[in-house]
């Protein structure tokens, strides 16, 4: 069973035993989400999809990590007045493992 959810502002295509890269912290390690935001939902040829949302269904997982994703770095300049600057960045990320695409 497929599904389509929306989390962290994102879109992201899971399904059953799967697991999904957030932008965000959802919860600590080991606790147990919940997405009520599902956009669509295929279970072998029939398909549903939502306006916006589906009403009823659920995709249940479980959070395997917290971790901040690889370093992006910035640079800035201004060219001909000596103006530069380099940061950089990490993203917090959370791994989500999917457990079941529930539908009432």
């Amino acid at each position: 069973m497929l599904a389509i959810i929306e989390a962290a502002g994102k879109q992201f295509l899971v399904k059953e035993g799967s697991t999904v890269k957030l932008d965000s912290w959802v919860g600590d390690k080991g606790e147990k989400v919940v997405f009520e935001r599902v956009l669509m939902v295929k279970d072998g040829d029939q398909i549903s999809v939502g306006t916006p949302y589906l009403e009823g269904v659920k995709v249940r997982g479980t959070v395997l990590e917290k971790a901040k994703d690889r370093k992006v770095l910035v640079f800035k300049y201004k060219p001909k007045k000596n103006y530069r600057r380099k940061i950089g960045h990490r993203q917090p990320k959370t791994l989500v493992y999917i457990e079941a695409v529930e539908t009432s």
